[in-house]
């Protein structure tokens, strides 16, 4: 199993367990996953993390857009390919606000179930 990346911490302590992070369809055009996690009701949950240090062009939550989402969902679609009986599944937007620093934290949004594969 994959070592769980620092940016996840937030969720595990939120009571997530880590299962997979980077995950990229092959070739070009494809989709990629920021982290991978698995709820407690066992629902993988899809997370893509963003962060901007300012809110100029809407900040964070502005840049998960359609065209995004659709290529979070492609490669969602690849990773349940693996199962036999694909879990229930969610896809969640972290939201990370300010920039980390020496004596700066930032503050950082979740959004469980920010949108959905239909």
């Amino acid at each position: 199993m994959r070592r769980s990346p620092p940016r996840s911490a937030y969720l595990v302590q939120a009571g997530l367990k880590f299962a997979d992070a980077n995950y990229r369809t092959p070739g070009r055009g494809g989709g990629e996953i920021d982290l991978v996690m698995r709820a407690p009701d066992g629902t993988l949950v899809f997370v893509e993390v963003r962060q901007r240090s300012g809110t100029s062009h809407g900040g964070a939550a502005a840049s998960v857009g359609t065209v995004k989402q659709r290529r979070i969902i492609l490669a969602a679609r690849h990773y349940l390919m693996r199962f036999a009986s694909p879990p229930p599944c969610r896809f969640d937007v972290v939201l990370v606000h300010g920039v980390l620093g020496p004596g700066v934290e930032a503050r950082i949004e979740w959004l469980p179930a920010a949108f959905d594969a239909s």
